[in-house]
Parts: structure tokens; sequence; C-alpha cells
């Protein structure tokens, strides 16, 4: 049931409300499709099962729904398809039992309801796997997790929830905070060696920075870099300022680091009304930048355990809040789908890196300018495995992954709803850091970047924007694609759009900020059964837990209440070496 209202502002302008009712996370499922057929237990119970493949072109997710005669209460089960390219899942009427996995021409049936008591799915559900492997492991289903937070994330949400004028305190305690991780680079002079590694040659490679030629011939070290390199000479003597170096043991993943001030003068000094002008501090701090060259390796992307909620966000005005919804889209949790917070096992032996999403969704709608009067605030939308969870909003600084898994970043249309069938995994978080103008054919900064409020930057209370920031964009070089991934020491949305123009990014957006935690990357290289953990920043290790002595990465090894990406090792192509 749905109307609509129209208010009168003042001057004469008319805004478009819309009155809904409250749903459920499978209302939110346009193209579902659902199948009913009868079942029975091993101990004779009869009832109705119903399976709902949540998004089948994406074909991963599915909600199992039993009811049975006797009047038990509805039991519901979040299952997992690991092979969503070669199998689908069924039901038969002449399988009662349980369900049929499609692949095919073959057939397998996987019995749910004819064993004994307890059933496969309840000692699934006790057990203590977050993934039960069923179906000779052709299925998983997926179990609650309670995911990690560290002491920094649970005071702020006390603080936020629990304390009044919790938000202004939090506000000072970043700004105390702000300087803490920021770091500048330790100039060296250039001297005879190899710059790169013969691993990957400048076709291979991301476009370097431009740069001012005064640094050209500088070398950049830090001790808090933590990503190993191919090239001895880098790790030995430093790296060019600007330019990509191999990462050890992982074809397809590059390092660089890079200061504001080394970037081309021309950039510094052009489309000023968009970008702010740097303090000292901000153009003498470091950034450090990862790209993933996109033919060896795809992305994914995973809801925590508690965030981003879905419930609204308390920096809504009133105007656009409405009373009778539990959240913007109508629902207030994602029950009866389970949000896990970590990578399923078979992904994770391909998986060869991990780093921390958006904002959360406390913070993730805007309180101000244009975006503050539209579709109830902006609250940022996400997408797993084709399962939409908060809607995406135009104007909104988008990245996405289709069922192709290509690889997309852009600002949201009304227009690009057309592709959400065939999106695997999305997520926004504010407004475009740069974008690439068409016409002029060069990187721009945003629209926003330097409108504090009207682009949702946070930052502290007194609009000091310079903190530790963690930002994404896309680049292009020969042909290949990159996924870049920076952390910014001590940085504005300005010093940011700025680094990226001078990589030739044709897209940036914001992601997370304010703490290690919430800018964490790590890499994970192997060596048969070894696996060694390389952080982009040293003290982003104290994320990670330890048992029996060996490191326990997050994300990969535990679940956590934070969304992420990953990225995974392709498999190779046939034909190709």
């Amino acid at each position: 049931m749905r109307g609509r209202f129209f208010l009168l502002l003042a001057g004469g302008a008319l805004l478009l409300l819309s009155a809904e009712t409250p749903k459920t996370i499978l209302d939110l499922q346009q193209f579902r499709q659902t199948n009913a057929s009868p079942v029975r237990s091993g101990q004779g119970r009869e009832g109705t099962a119903t399976l709902v493949n949540l998004n089948p072109a994406i074909n991963v997710w599915y909600l199992l729904q039993i009811t049975w005669k006797d009047g038990a209460p509805q039991t519901a089960w979040h299952l997992e398809n690991p092979h969503p390219h070669e199998a689908k899942l069924l039901l038969d009427q002449k399988y009662p039992a349980g369900l049929v996995i499609a692949e095919g021409q073959n057939r397998f049936r996987c019995d749910l309801f004819g064993g004994g008591s307890p059933g496969v799915l309840e000692q699934g559900r006790s057990s203590p796997f977050i993934y039960y492997p069923l179906c000779d492991g052709r299925l998983y289903l997926r179990n609650p997790a309670k995911g990690s937070r560290t002491a920094l994330e649970a005071t702020t949400e006390f603080l936020r929830d629990h304390v009044w004028g919790g938000e202004k305190v939090i506000g000072v305690f970043h700004n105390l905070l702000g300087e803490r991780y920021r770091e500048t680079a330790e100039l060296r002079d250039q001297t005879p060696g190899t710059a790169h590694s013969a691993e990957a040659t400048l076709d291979e490679r991301p476009l370097p920075a431009l740069i001012d030629p005064q640094y050209a011939a500088r070398r950049v070290a830090s001790p808090s870099l933590g990503i190993a390199l191919a090239s001895a000479d880098a790790e030995k003597n430093g790296l060019i300022p600007g330019e990509w170096y191999a990462a050890a043991g992982n074809p397809g993943v590059f390092v660089s680091l890079m200061e504001l001030a080394f970037v081309a003068p021309a950039i510094l000094q052009g489309y000023r009304n968009l970008a702010n002008n740097p303090d000292k501090i901000e153009a003498s701090s470091l950034c450090y930048l990862v790209a993933f060259d996109l033919d060896q390796l795809a992305v994914g992307y995973a809801l925590g355990t508690e965030h981003p909620r879905v419930d609204w966000s308390d920096r809504v005005t009133g105007l656009m809040r409405n009373a009778a919804l539990p959240g913007p889209d109508g629902i207030g949790d994602i029950e009866p789908l389970i949000s896990t917070g970590l990578i399923r096992p078979d992904d994770g032996r391909k998986t060869v890196a991990a780093f921390t999403a958006g904002f959360k969704r406390n913070h993730g709608a805007f309180k101000s300018g244009a975006l503050a009067l539209r579709n109830s605030g902006s609250h940022y939308g996400f997408i797993q495995d084709g399962v939409v969870f908060s809607t995406l909003q135009p104007g909104l600084a988008t990245v996405f992954v289709l069922d192709d898994n290509s690889v997309g970043m852009k600002t949201w249309i009304e227009a690009d709803n057309i592709l959400l069938n065939k999106i695997k995994y999305a997520r926004q978080n504010g407004v475009s850091l740069v974008e690439f103008d068409e016409r002029a054919g060069v990187t721009i900064p945003g629209p926003l970047v330097a409108r504090w409020s009207q682009g949702n930057w946070s930052g502290s209370v007194d609009e000091n924007l310079r903190t530790l920031r963690a930002g994404a964009a896309m680049q292009s070089n020969h042909g290949k694609h990159f996924l870049i991934y920076a952390v910014f020491s001590d940085g504005t949305p300005s010093a940011m759009a700025r680094v990226f123009q001078a990589y030739r990014t044709s897209y940036a957006m914001l992601l997370d900020m304010n703490a290690l935690e919430h800018t964490y990357l790590a890499v994970y290289r192997r060596a048969g059964a070894e696996m060694s953990v390389d952080h982009l920043l040293k003290g982003m290790s104290v994320l990670d837990k330890s048992g029996s002595g060996d490191a326990v990465p997050r994300f990969l090894g535990y679940p956590d209440n934070r969304d992420f990406f990953y990225m995974m090792r392709r498999e190779a192509k046939v034909g190709k070496p």
C-alpha cells in the first residue's frame, strides 16, 4: 500500500513525500522467485517448504521457510549457493525429504528433513560453524555470529546510544585523535639501482602520479609501510613518489607512496573553485596507495554482523523521517537473513586482500544540503550477493560489481536502476571526490569536495576536516583496469581529490575514516600451506587476533561487526597460460 502527498515549502516549492507501510527484507527483493512444495520429516511430520531465490540472476542467496501442519512456529534458514553459475536449488514434490540441486543435466538430492531428530538443519544451526556445509559441501547454511569490535568502536557506540550529546563528545574525541596517525615521508636522494621489479612492466602497472619535477629524483621511505615489495632496491632505498611497485608474492597488487606536496603544480592550481587550498600539515602528510589489477583479481563485498544497519540515521531531519517506518526502506532489521561479517571458506582460499568499507548507518545519510531533502535523506545504499539491503540512491558515489564480475564506480542516477538485477555487490558512501570531465578530457574534483556539510564529509564538530581517511578509486592504463585503495594519514577531502587527480583516476570516493580499524587493509601472501599477513600500515596488525601462536586476520579468520571489501584471485581463463 503506497500513498503520496505534497508539502508546501517556503518560497512555494513543492516537496513530494511517500507514505509507505513497514516491510520485510524480502519485500525489497523485486526479482525474487518463490516456490512451495510439501515436505515430510523422518518422524512423519508434514508441512510446506517455501524456497525463495532472492535474486535468480545472481543465484547465490536462498531463503528456505518451513511451516509444519502441527502448528509449530515457522522456521527459516538462510542458504548460500557457492556455485551460482553451475548449480540451482529446487523443490520437487516427488522428493519431500529435502532439496534438489540441479547442476546441468545432473540432479543431486539433498536430504534436509528426512533424517533423525534433530534434523540436518537443526544440527547445522547449533554447530559452531558460521558457514555450515550441507549436501556434501554443495551448499552452506549461514549461521548468526557475533562480530568483533575494538575498544574505540565500543566506546563510541556507547556514547552515541546512551550519553546525552554523545555525538558531540565523539566529535571532540576524534578531533583529539586527528593527528595521532599523521605521518610524513623521509625523503632520500635517488641512488643507482633497479626502481621496479621485473615482475611487472610499465604497461602492467597502474599509471604513475603526475608529480612536481623537483621530486622526480627523490625517494620516499616509510617505516610504517607493512606490505613487502618485490623490488629489493625499493625495500632498501625507498620508493619514487607516485610510482607503483609490485607487492611481493602477489601478482596484480601494487603499492605507491605520495604526499600532496609532491603533486604537479598544474593540478594544485587548477579548479580552485572546487577544492580548498591545503595547509602545511596536510600538504606534508603521507598517503599510502594499493592498486589491484582487475584482470587478475575479483572484488567481493560483505556486510558486517552489525553494520551498516538498515534503520534511520540520526542525521536525517524530521521532515524526511517517516515515524511510521522503522527505516527509510520500510525495514528496521534484515531478519530472517543473516550477515556473517566473514568471508566464506571457499572464497577465503582465493582471497589476497581485504579492507574496510564505508560509514555506519548513523553517519550514512545527509543532514543538510540538497541530498538531505531527497529520498528520505539519501541514506547510503548497499547490496550483497544480489540482495538489496538499502536502496541505491541517486546522487551518491557508488562502487558496484556486476554478475560478470566487472567493476564500476560512478555517481548513481535513476537510469542506472536498469542494472539492479545484475548487480552482485554495491556500496554507496557520500559523493564523488573526483570525476572525469569528458569535455576537458581530465579528472577534476567532485562538485561538493569543498562543501563540508553538503558533502557529508564528516570530521570534528568544529569542522576540522583533516584526519585519517581512506578512499577508493578507479584507474585505467593500456586497457587494464585497477581498483585503488588509499589511506591518507592526515587529510581533507580536497587533499584526497588532488592526489587522486595526480594518479589520473576516472572516479574516486570516500570510504571510512578516523582510526586504523576504519581504514584497515591487509594483503595475504601464500606459499604452499603457509600464509603471511601484510598490513598496509604496520599498526593495523593490532586489529588481527592470535590463536595457537598464529595470526588470525580480520574478516578472513573471524567475523567482524563492520562491512568490508575483499579481493579474490580469478581463475585462469581457458586457453591462457
